[in-house]
């Protein structure tokens, strides 16, 4: 997996929970000096390094409704901590084999969102956030980073079976539901909608 120590991640300043984009922290966090690959085993349990996640969400509006694209995860996704939460993300853990591209951050958000959905619209993206939940043992040693992306139609579907009861869902029912969802869904259902 991919990951930075844990040191630079405070040089965007102490926060947990969500916060704003700005291009300079993800420059920060991306510089190739400070980045390597170790296994899994080895960091899912130790805080000192942070594993970069693309966490991108799926939004379309439908008959004046803003809606976004919603999952339940199965016991097939790889983060065991998550399973049977709902959850608004689809990404995951940039590996080696996206190594082979020259933006190997981009490759594998691109590699996480082919695997898991297929989008049948236009869309445009947007870098919208960053996540860290210091509360939890798997939010210790994850950082997210948010992508919006807004479809011209709510045409996506899940590709993973491990993406259980999928499908776009009004924000407000979601909103008042939020206790069902991970908790990265929840910091960003109040954060960006």
């Amino acid at each position: 997996m991919l990951v930075i120590p844990a040191a630079r991640l405070s040089l965007l300043g102490d926060f947990s929970g969500f916060r704003a984009f700005h291009q300079a922290d993800l420059d920060t966090l991306l510089n190739p000096e400070f980045m390597e690959f170790r296994p899994r085993s080895t960091v899912e349990e130790d805080p000192s390094f942070k594993q970069l996640i693309p966490y991108a969400i799926l939004q379309a509006e439908e008959n004046g409704v803003k809606k976004i694209f919603q999952y339940t995860r199965g016991k097939g996704q790889g983060e065991k901590r998550l399973h049977a939460l709902r959850s608004i993300g689809i990404g995951g853990h940039i590996s080696r084999e996206d190594a082979d591209n020259d933006d190997l951050y981009r490759s594998g958000m691109l590699r996480e969102l082919t695997e898991e959905t297929v989008i049948e619209a236009a869309y445009e993206e947007e870098l919208v956030g960053f996540i860290y939940d210091d509360t939890t043992a798997v939010g210790r040693v994850h950082l997210g980073v948010v992508h919006l992306l807004t479809l011209s139609s709510p045409s996506a579907r899940a590709r993973e079976v491990d993406l259980v009861d999928s499908g776009f869902e009004a924000i407000d029912a979601m909103k008042a539901n939020s206790e069902k969802f991970e908790v990265w869904s929840q910091l960003c259902l109040k954060h960006l909608f």
